[in-house]
């Protein structure tokens, strides 16, 4: 149910932005015990002039591969918020060469009434899902 934002800059390739929405949609199902075609995804390409990833004072060298995740999700524990974070640059870096240093990752938590899937109801308390 997590709700996938992706931005980057505009020049991949489409088979490397399906790369990167099948690699992060595996390590979220893993991580968060999400059930299987629970999967929405949105890819934002962005000129350089519409993203500025600074490091926060940590040092990071942003170069234009750079990749920023939001999520919107329900709770998650602290554990599978960091597995989440560690898995998921692991799996760019290993399938990709993404460096660890280009991939940014917020989450935002939402509760069950917070979401409709369609016909506007909420599937959630309707209990159809």
């Amino acid at each position: 149910m997590p709700l996938m934002k992706i931005d980057m800059l505009k020049g991949r390739s489409t088979e490397e932005i399906q790369q990167i929405l099948d690699i992060s949609y595996k390590v979220m199902l893993a991580a968060f015990g999400a059930p299987d075609g629970d999967r929405y995804q949105i890819v934002t390409q962005h000129d350089p002039s519409e993203m500025q990833i600074l490091d926060t004072g940590l040092g990071f060298k942003r170069t234009d591969r750079v990749l920023i995740f939001s999520l919107t999700t329900r709770p998650r524990t602290q554990e599978q918020k960091v597995t989440f974070y560690h898995n998921l640059v692991d799996a760019l870096h290993a399938q990709l060469d993404m460096r660890p240093e280009d991939v940014m990752i917020n989450l935002t938590v939402n509760e069950d009434a917070d979401w409709s899937f369609g016909n506007g109801e909420a599937q959630f308390l309707t209990g159809d899902l």
